[in-house]
């Protein structure tokens, strides 16, 4: 009889535990405010090459323009120590998709073309469950090609 009390005293307890952990990490993360547009430039070899900073729920720069057609380069560096990200976006007529996991504190290099014009949006869609993806604490923005 004594086991379903201790049992129901362990869950209460992992969800108040769950609920801080939350808590903290939404206050201790404030979600991505919109940076200005970044312009990449188009490099001599042909290629747009930008850098990318993923930290905690939040990308910067957070809006990139790009020309439709030419590859893209982009250096994405999580500068988390525990929390992994990815970037993804994604045409949903289907002509671009992209995703990459980042690992927590490394840096990964992505080379995409984009085909056509078009506003698509970057998103982290990393979750620890039960807690909110990291899309919907903030961690988005947009591929603006022109």
């Amino acid at each position: 009889m004594q086991k379903a009390p201790r049992r129901l005293l362990y869950i209460s307890a992992i969800v108040w535990l769950l609920t801080l952990i939350d808590v903290t990490i939404v206050h201790a993360a404030e979600p991505s405010q919109s940076d200005p547009p970044v312009v990449i430039s188009v490099a001599a070899d042909g290629v747009q090459r930008a850098t990318v900073t993923l930290d905690s729920y939040s990308y910067r720069p957070n809006h990139l323009i790009v020309e439709a057609g030419k590859p893209v380069e982009l250096t994405l560096t999580s500068v988390t120590t525990i929390i992994p990200h990815n970037f993804i976006t994604k045409d949903p007529a289907g002509s671009l998709s992209v995703e990459q996991d980042v690992s927590a504190g490394k840096t990964v290099t992505i080379t995409f073309t984009p085909p056509q014009p078009g506003i698509f949006p970057i998103y982290c869609d990393k979750r620890l469950w039960p807690l909110p993806s990291h899309r919907d604490k903030g961690m988005e923005g947009k591929l603006e090609v022109r």
